[in-house]
């Protein structure tokens, strides 16, 4: 496993607190039952095991009360065994650590750039635990801007305009397992006043609008004068905020891990709490809590039935035979699909809207698409086009719909025979609405076509159709970039604004497909990833649309003779914060995403020259096996984990292995590959490791245009760092999380070894090295 150990700490151990207080200074820790009370003696921190598991936390709860209630949990991804061993410390160096039974490091505060004993953790009643500079006494780091599952009174739960960050709560896994589970909280994007549940990267409910009409009505409803909500937004920031009516009554929003968001008051004369409002406010909005295509009916028994229930069928197993029988049909070109009608639905989510009409012209549009299987018609037309959603029954006319469920001929043939009707008639009825059908199809669609609009908003994204692209690029005449799999166009919006297009070669995904995935990398917002504008897909078309950076790639800036030099603090930054771009998109983002494709040409630089991950998710928009073809023919192989080789499982790990190669080249401004094909002993990767494990300076391989004005410290922490994320085994390498804590200085590592792969290659015996 990879090793590390911390940066500020010796073979002796800080003091332990002695006595309950609200305060820890540096080279305190608290262990086993020790622990940190506030002022007021509202909430206590320290160690706690859920349940039955055996594990243990860091976390901060309710003093006082009959049952522990947990507001925070530290290391909810890092159990730990035993508490007597373990340790939660603050640093000389300002950071807050916890230090499992090994002595090592397994949460830390993450804070960089602090002088010795410039901080102390204090924990205030309001459940906040912060880290306050000694200096000014101004917070340097505070739980409050690090929720778990709760949010409390006075906490902010919104968005950062500046570093396009919001806020997050993630449901318990169980409740005895603090770990992350499938359900999550997002505040609203680029300001936005509402709020989103999903489960995974799909929502399953949204507040609305805080400054709504509709939203303003279920405030009244949920603070009962008990809480008071607002929502702030300025230059900097949006975001909502609460507080109790009453000071001393203790409240708390809580997102359970059964998908359900929770506010919660504390009933003294009961001493329990006692749920104020919940959201979503019925179970059948928690998709799939009856499972796709089920009439979900919270008023009536049974609560989850197929939308074919009429068909009479007494048993369970029936009701879904008759969905699947419906799901799983095809028509084939054939009009005898019908549509049943139910009334006083609340709209499920996930649909594609489209222009039309009226309600027939909805209806013809759905009856043509074979994969459609649902439709209304508000405003706009809006199709279903997959089995995956849940009708829900409502009695609200302001948001209740008429939907639209196709019953496939298979079905009606089927009820037919059980109800002993003929279906003749309905066979020579066919013909006619046939021939109907399709000249009303074929004017309905010419007039969709006239007036869609030439892009529309599609959530976060720009849904751009071909033409309008076409124009914007000039007919594609300034290509600026192109890959194995990609060529990038120039382009600008009717408002001036640069865009970079980028289209997609060898598209062999699905539309629905591949609206998912562009869905899912438009929701990633962080300031060292490329923001995805848009896309287009019409046919086999396929183009994503980026915002455009004026300082092109890294690559140009390394590698090309006639660019100016980039200076070392310059170099290192960009190190840094494409370690952050990376961990966030491993660590932080909803699902994982592997890059696949870490490179320079991948990096681009905006006008600060600071650094922004581009082309991240293609991997999963183009398939494993294309990234692997490409990435190994069209000139980026000196980029690759040996996994793509060997036929291993594909982790994050790979994207640490490319990024140690590029580490490699922002140190020497020059290319992996190009010492590929020479003597392998000029290898840099290998001369650095030498170098190293020798205790020779490494200063000699540095790029020669620097004129060695390098930081020397800065300069090992990269080397080093750089020779670990590069071994052989995915297991020896760090997380990017710890990549960055290297090159800031928090953490520090061992010498590296020299990865068995280039022993081998230069006829080196293991041993002797």
């Amino acid at each position: 496993m990879f090793p590390y150990i911390l940066l500020f700490f010796s073979v002796s151990f800080g003091p332990s607190l002695s006595m309950s207080t609200d305060t820890i200074l540096a080279g305190e820790s608290l262990s086993g039952n020790q622990t940190l009370i506030s002022q007021g003696g509202t909430f206590e921190m320290g160690f706690f095991s859920p349940g039955n598991s055996g594990n243990h936390y860091i976390g901060i709860w309710y003093k006082g009360l009959p049952q522990k209630t947990l507001v925070w949990v530290a290391n909810r991804n890092r159990p730990m065994s035993d508490p007597f061993s373990s340790e939660l410390k603050l640093l000389q160096d300002g950071n807050l650590v916890i230090l499992a039974s090994s002595k090592h490091q397994i949460w830390s505060s993450g804070l960089t750039s602090l002088m010795p004993n410039s901080t102390s953790g204090v924990l205030l009643d309001s459940g906040n635990f912060i880290l306050r500079k000694t200096s000014d006494v101004s917070i340097a780091w505070q739980s409050f801007d690090h929720p778990t599952d709760t949010w409390l009174p006075g906490a902010k739960f919104g968005f950062n305009k500046l570093t396009f960050e919001r806020t997050v709560l993630v449901a318990w896994r169980n409740l005895d397992d603090p770990a992350p589970g499938i359900f999550s909280a997002f505040a609203g994007a680029e300001g936005k006043a509402q709020y989103s549940l999903y489960k995974r990267t799909e929502a399953y409910w949204n507040s609305g609008d805080w400054t709504g009409d509709e939203f303003r009505h279920q405030r009244s409803v949920m603070v009962e004068n008990v809480v008071n909500f607002s929502f702030v937004s300025n230059e900097n920031e949006t975001y909502f905020i609460y507080s109790s009516v009453a000071p001393y009554n203790l409240s708390r929003v809580v997102l359970e891990p059964t998908g359900l968001l929770n506010q919660l008051v504390w009933a003294k004369h009961i001493q329990k709490w006692r749920v104020l409002w919940t959201q979503p406010t019925l179970e059948c909005e928690i998709f799939p809590f009856c499972g796709a295509s089920f009439d979900c009916n919270q008023s009536d028994t049974p609560l989850c039935d197929c939308p074919l229930g009429y068909l009479d069928d007494p048993k369970l197993e029936d009701r879904l035979g008759c969905c699947k029988r419906r799901n799983a049909s095809k028509c084939s070109g054939d009009r005898k699909d019908k549509f049943f009608r139910m009334p006083n639905t609340r709209l499920p989510k996930n649909s594609d809207w489209f222009m039309a009409e009226n309600l027939e012209a909805c209806r013809l549009l759905c009856l043509s698409n074979c994969s459609c299987s649902a439709y209304a018609y508000t405003a706009n037309c809006l199709l279903w086009t997959d089995a995956k959603f849940v009708v829900e029954h409502s009695a609200d006319d302001a948001i209740s719909r008429d939907f639209y469920v196709r019953i496939a001929a298979l079905d009606l043939k089927e009820e037919s025979k059980k109800r002993g009707k003929p279906t003749s008639n309905f066979i020579t009825a066919a013909v006619v609405v046939s021939v109907t059908f399709l000249v009303v199809l074929s004017m309905s669609l010419v007039a969709i076509k006239m007036r869609r609009p030439a892009y529309a908003a599609d959530d976060h994204l720009m849904h751009f159709e071909y033409r309008v692209l076409k124009k914007e690029t000039k007919n594609f005449s300034e290509k600026i970039g192109e890959g194995g799999f990609s060529s990038v166009f120039r382009g600008a919006l009717p408002d001036s604004t640069p865009i970079a297009v980028k289209k997609l070669m060898n598209q062999s995904q699905s539309n629905k497909q591949f609206l998912a995935e562009v869905r899912t990398i438009g929701t990633i917002q962080h300031v060292n990833v490329v923001r995805l504008r848009g896309f287009c897909a019409e046919e086999s078309k396929r183009f994503l649309v980026y915002e455009y950076l004026a300082n092109g790639s890294l690559a140009d800036h390394l590698f090309q003779k006639d660019s100016n030099t980039l200076n070392w603090k310059t170099r290192y930054g960009i190190a840094i914060w494409i370690a952050k771009g990376l961990e966030y998109l491993h660590e932080r983002c909803r699902d994982c995403i592997i890059h696949c494709d870490i490179k320079p040409e991948n990096i681009l630089l905006d006008s600060e020259l600071e650094p922004q991950i581009a082309d991240f998710g293609l991997a999963k928009l183009v398939g494993r096996e294309g990234s692997r073809v490409i990435t190994t023919v069209r000139g980026t192989r000196g980029y690759l984990a040996p996994e793509w080789i060997s036929g291993g499982a594909i982790t994050s790990k790979v994207d640490v292995f490319s990024y140690g190669k590029l580490l490699f080249e922002i140190i020497s401004g020059k290319r992996n590959i190009a010492e590929l094909n020479s003597d392998m002993r000029d290898y840099l990767p290998l001369q650095v490791a030498n170098s190293l494990a020798k205790g020779e300076e490494v200063l000699p391989l540095v790029d020669r245009r620097l004129n060695g004005q390098v930081e020397m410290e800065e300069l090992c922490r990269a080397c080093k760092v750089a020779c670990w994320c590069i071994q052989d085994s995915e297991r020896d390498r760090p997380t990017m999380s710890q990549v960055f804590q290297i090159l800031e200085g928090v953490m520090v590592v061992e010498k590296p070894p020299i990865p068995r792969t280039f022993l081998r290659l230069v006829g080196i015996n293991e041993s002797a090295a």
